[in-house]
């Protein structure tokens, strides 16, 4: 009785320290964004709690001035948050479609028997070995710093998550449904539409949140390819100093709280699928 009480404590303990752990950079973050210039540099001292909570930092994002600094935003936070909404979304809806039907071919008929194999292997490549190669296409056809080269590039790098995702989703669904409705009369096509779509549409929610949260946090492939006109978010935090203050930690706390909004709320509509979506269906295979 003795052992079994205090095998519990020390895994809750050790729950406890883990918990603090992962949240001290979320609640330093948090914390920082409320804080006035004064308490976020080291000049009086660290400043745990802020002691006179201020929204400057966000409205510096937004306006690209405030009262209290001398310094200015050569570019506020509304046109990366314009180019990470449009090159996320527009990535994701290209790689969950096109996986869709990739994975329904591959899972229904066995279409290209080797092609799951080849999907995979976009991710087997570090991002850097084919960066270059990629840069170089993308600059002869005109795509650099553009919406749609950002939104090509990561549908084509978030395509394997989708196929696979996608494929356990449509391979627990039950073959006999399907055939039941072609000897009604239904075609294929609206065999799919009509019956298997409508049956995955959790799934498919889920594989379209996941991508989503990868093309949103993109650094690399953003950093690469873009220069001015549409730079994301997390290339945009980089770009936030100033030649007379130095880093601007508060706006980039303030920043990452503003960016870490999706990924927390897609996170916590999906977590139950996360595990089952990064084993890429090898336990169906």
């Amino acid at each position: 009785m003795y052992r079994s009480w205090t095998s519990h404590l020390w895994r809750y303990l050790l729950i406890l320290i883990a918990v603090l752990i992962v949240a001290y950079p979320i609640v330093w973050m948090g914390t920082m964004a409320f804080k006035p210039f004064q308490e976020w540099t080291t000049v009086d001292g660290v400043h745990w709690i802020p002691e006179k909570g201020t929204v400057e930092n966000f409205l510096f994002l937004f306006n690209g001035e405030v009262e209290s600094l001398v310094v200015t935003l050569d570019r506020t936070i509304w046109k990366p948050l314009l180019a990470s909404v449009v090159t996320a979304s527009l990535g994701t809806f290209i790689a969950v479609v096109i996986g869709t039907l990739g994975s329904y071919a591959v899972s229904r008929f066995g279409v290209g028997m080797n092609l799951p194999l080849s999907v995979l292997q976009l991710r087997l490549f570090p991002p850097l070995a084919v960066m270059i190669p990629v840069m170089v296409m993308w600059a002869f056809i005109g795509a650099i710093d553009t919406w749609w080269g950002l939104s090509l590039i990561y549908a084509i790098v978030t395509l394997p998550f989708s196929f696979w995702l996608m494929k356990t989703f449509f391979d627990e669904v039950p073959v006999e449904i399907e055939e039941a409705a072609l000897v009604e009369g239904c075609s294929r096509w609206r065999v799919f539409y009509r019956v298997t779509l409508p049956m995955v549409k959790a799934g498919l929610a889920t594989t379209a949140l996941f991508v989503f949260i990868l093309n949103w946090s993109d650094y690399l492939l953003a950093l690469l390819l873009t220069r001015k006109d549409w730079v994301t978010l997390p290339v945009y935090m980089s770009s936030l100093a100033s030649a007379m203050g130095g880093q601007m930690y508060g706006m980039k706390a303030a920043l990452g709280l503003i960016a870490a909004v999706p990924p927390v709320v897609f996170g916590i509509m999906i977590q139950k699928y996360l595990v089952r979506g990064l084993t890429f269906g090898a336990l169906k295979q």
